[in-house]
């Protein structure tokens, strides 16, 4: 079973509200590059994850959710859509999902302004969202203007950097990924009137769950196969993001020469002998268990929403999050 079908939400209402965003707009006209990219992007895959958080969020509050969580859940896949276009061209990816990524069809200067497009078209709507009950609105906005942006800056500053510590590590995983998610359960709970303390606990639950996830697309990245993951395996280290597991691996004094002697000119042949070495070592195993320990703490937070009927649902999300494919 889907995720959004465990969840009970029909992800076809939260598809359409994403297509409004580009085709209610009166200033871009339908069959542009920018319209027809937008839609091409949106409509490629992908689980909805942070849509689906909202309207879980949502089920918190005393109101019923309505059109207005269909909104921000809409907004909400638009921002991670935007980033993700940044991401892969700080990156140099060029597949996205087993396909070209998007600055590979468009070049990357129509690829920046679309994904600037994105994020101002987002930024603009959510300021017509809100009145004056509805300042919570600005959180999205806040996230895709900053928190998702200095992710994106701390990304490419710290590039081929081994001397990267486990702090800046965490701090740039809470802004690239938790804090959207966290912030989508949140949001969606405000949406729908819940208690700021109930709204908190869901962001907290988010936060866990958001870290957790990318320590798992980190060591996803050493373990699956091209065809899993949509781009070449050993991506990261390829592009040099130093991630949980080579901080680990760095660790060990015979392997920490041989990473650091990777950079932007090093062969295939070198990035596989140092991704077979990172596996061969107890590095993505110290990091499974950081990955864990996230999980079990938004399991605590589960707990403590359990008066809700809506816990389930949480229930539901960490299960996912805990069997994702590795």
């Amino acid at each position: 079973m889907k995720l959004h079908e465990a969840l009970n939400i029909d992800l076809n209402e939260i598809n359409n509200e994403i297509k409004n965003l580009v085709v209610r707009d009166k200033d871009v006209p339908k069959k542009s590059l920018l319209a027809q990219s937008i839609l091409e992007l949106t409509g490629s895959g992908g689980k909805r994850l942070r849509p689906l958080m909202v309207v879980v969020g949502s089920r918190f509050g005393l109101k019923t959710p309505g059109r207005r969580t269909l909104q921000l859940a809409a907004a909400a896949e638009f921002i991670h859509a935007a980033s993700l276009i940044h991401d892969d061209i700080i990156d140099n990816a060029e597949q996205r999902r087993g396909e070209p990524a998007l600055h590979m069809k468009t070049g990357i200067l129509s690829a920046v302004h679309i994904g600037n497009y994105m994020s101002a078209r987002v930024i603009e709507l959510l300021s017509k969202y809100s009145g004056d009950r509805d300042q919570y609105v600005h959180d999205l906005s806040s996230v895709a203007t900053t928190q998702l942006c200095l992710g994106e800056y701390q990304q490419m500053e710290h590039v081929f950097d081994y001397d990267l510590t486990m702090e800046q590590y965490l701090e740039k995983s809470r802004n690239k990924t938790a804090l959207l998610m966290a912030t989508c359960l949140k949001v969606g709970a405000m949406s729908t009137e819940s208690s700021a303390e109930t709204a908190q606990l869901l962001y907290s639950f988010g936060e866990a769950l958001g870290m957790s996830f990318q320590i798992q697309d980190d060591i996803l990245d050493f373990t699956q196969s091209a065809d899993v993951l949509g781009k070449p395996a050993g991506s990261d280290l390829r592009h040099g993001q130093v991630t949980l597991p080579v901080l680990f691996a760095l660790q060990d004094p015979q392997l920490a020469p041989v990473i650091r002697s990777i950079g932007p000119a090093s062969s295939s042949e070198d990035i596989a002998h140092v991704l077979e070495l990172v596996k061969g070592s107890d590095a993505l195993t110290r990091a499974e268990a950081v990955s864990q320990d996230y999980l079990s703490q938004a399991a605590a937070i589960v707990q403590q929403l359990s008066s809700f009927p809506a816990h389930a649902d949480l229930d539901i999300l960490l299960r996912y999050f805990a069997g994702r494919d590795r």
